[in-house]
């Protein structure tokens, strides 16, 4: 029974865009993402995971970077979507943003699995340390929505990051499922078990609610209403 409920919480997980958004071309020895605007700032690249898998990813360089950003999407995503928001939020932000594929997703290699995911950040995150010199300190993650997953996992293995931001994110498979008040072995994205081992600050933006995880002078937390365009609202404490 557990293996089957793991089985369908997996595929209510997991959309990955059928067919791809793009494919990748190679012109003297760099690799471009079709379908988007080839970019001197932007590096194509295929990492290998400790899994066997080879994934997509992609990284942009900001000339006047004070951090880096490594962000995992959403489902039903693939980078050929996500390429002009990540453009975007590189250039707002000065960051420079590190963003890639999923086993499965886009042009990277094997399956979509939780264990896949995990696999496939930390290749990510190697890279950036490895090939970019990325410190944990210079180091946000962004997990949104199944991208939760990866990224609280990683967060909870890595104590100096700059910081988390976490949006729309899941609780667990299970709890997307069910109103369950307890995990279960066979439950995947066990998030709301491995965020209490997050040091770094962590911010949450939910649907209509961005919450600020700082507690003020009572020990609370703000809570800040938010307009469909993104405004703040009110404040109001939690």
């Amino acid at each position: 029974m557990g293996g089957v409920t793991s089985s369908i919480a997996a595929k209510f997980a997991f959309f990955p865009p059928s067919p791809p958004s793009y494919g990748f071309v190679s012109d003297v020895d760099r690799l471009y993402i079709t379908e988007v605007p080839r970019r001197d700032d932007v590096d194509v690249l295929k990492l290998k995971t400790r899994r066997g898998n080879e994934i997509v990813a992609i990284y942009i360089k900001h000339p006047k970077a004070n951090g880096t950003l490594l962000y995992s999407h959403g489902n039903a995503a693939d980078l050929g979507q996500m390429f002009e928001l990540f453009i975007e939020l590189s250039n707002r932000l000065r960051l420079n943003l590190m963003g890639y594929d999923y086993s499965g997703y886009g042009q990277s290699t094997g399956k979509a699995s939780e264990c896949n995911t995990y696999a496939d950040i930390d290749a990510a995150y190697t890279c950036l340390k490895e090939h970019y010199g990325v410190k944990d300190d210079q180091l946000i993650l962004y997990g949104q929505s199944v991208g939760s997953g990866p990224t609280i996992d990683l967060a909870s293995r890595t104590p100096n990051l700059r910081g988390v931001v976490l949006h729309s994110p899941i609780l667990s498979g299970m709890r997307v499922l069910y109103p369950v008040k307890r995990t279960y072995w066979f439950d995947i994205y066990k998030n709301i078990d491995k965020i209490g081992a997050v040091t770094c600050p962590v911010l949450v933006i939910h649907m209509k609610w961005l919450i600020v995880l700082m507690e003020n002078n009572f020990g609370n937390f703000q809570k800040k209403s938010m307009s469909l365009y993104g405004y703040l609202e009110e404040d109001t404490a939690i």
